[in-house]
């Protein structure tokens, strides 16, 4: 069986309070995007993992699909199987890439060996693993509070839309992310923000990380100030980074305007 894990991108995001026990409370908007890995799964006498793609910076047995498994065998036996993953998704981009392998490996499970697990136990179940992977048992557009993790439904769509996302090859650890961060609640609920027309969000939507992380990387600023100038509606970093993503009302050819960076033109589904 195969599967297509896509990923995520942060519609605004906003850094709402520090907590006691050191991590913080969030808001953001978790949306799907057709940017997809390639999943596969076949019987076999012992379980191995075979990784193409873009390179993986850890050995196959600790990559997150196999952690998965093993938090799905407290609750099903699973037996022996042969993994094939192709990663195009990439890594430490603000993309979600490695927690939908995760969330997809546990449906693939789920629907393979025909499992009683409802979609509501599986979230449980990936939440074991990640704060993001929850978001992808279901992969709807969601309001997202907490620590990425509690999730509240919205209707909210972006068909008829274009993506163009930019991921340089600039990496940011967390704590970068959140250096010298202010938590704040915002004025106006993001909730609101995208009933509004597109053209408005420039105005209106922020990703808190922005403000920390473009001083330290101003090539990933510089990304975004191009976007707009090629005529995004709006434009943003995703997550923590260090991808950025520009919304268009058509299409993009812009992988010249973004030398040795990943890009990624297409519509949104």
């Amino acid at each position: 069986m195969i599967t297509f894990p896509n990923a995520k991108i942060n519609l605004g995001l906003n850094i709402v309070e520090k907590r006691s026990d050191g991590y913080h409370n969030i808001e953001t908007i978790f949306y799907p995007v057709p940017i997809k890995d390639a999943l596969e799964i076949i019987p076999a006498p012992k379980t191995t993992i075979q990784q193409t793609g873009i390179p993986l910076d850890l050995p196959a047995e600790k990559n997150i699909v196999v952690e998965a498994i093993r938090q799905l065998k407290k609750y099903s036996e699973i037996p022996p199987l042969e993994i094939h993953l192709l990663k195009n998704i990439p890594f430490g981009a603000g993309l979600g890439g490695g927690s939908a392998d995760a969330a997809f490996m546990l449906k693939m499970l789920r629907d393979f060996f025909q499992l009683n697990l409802n979609d509501t136990l599986l979230e449980d179940i990936a939440s074991q693993i990640g704060a993001d992977c929850p978001f992808f048992i279901r992969n709807t557009p969601v309001f997202a509070s907490g620590i990425g993790d509690q999730f509240e439904k919205i209707e909210f769509s972006l068909k008829g839309y274009w993506l163009c996302l930019v991921k340089p090859d600039i990496f940011v650890s967390t704590p970068q992310a959140y250096a010298g961060a202010t938590p704040k609640r915002p004025q106006v609920s993001l909730k609101e923000i995208i009933r509004q027309p597109i053209e408005t969000w420039k105005e209106t939507m922020v990703n808190d990380f922005e403000t920390n992380v473009f001083p330290q990387f101003p090539a990933i600023g510089n990304i975004k100030q191009k976007l707009y100038e090629a005529g995004a509606l709006y434009a943003s970093m995703s997550g923590s980074g260090s991808s950025v993503f520009g919304i268009f009302q058509a299409p993009t050819r812009l992988k010249k305007s973004f030398p040795n960076c990943f890009v990624w033109e297409g519509a949104f589904e």
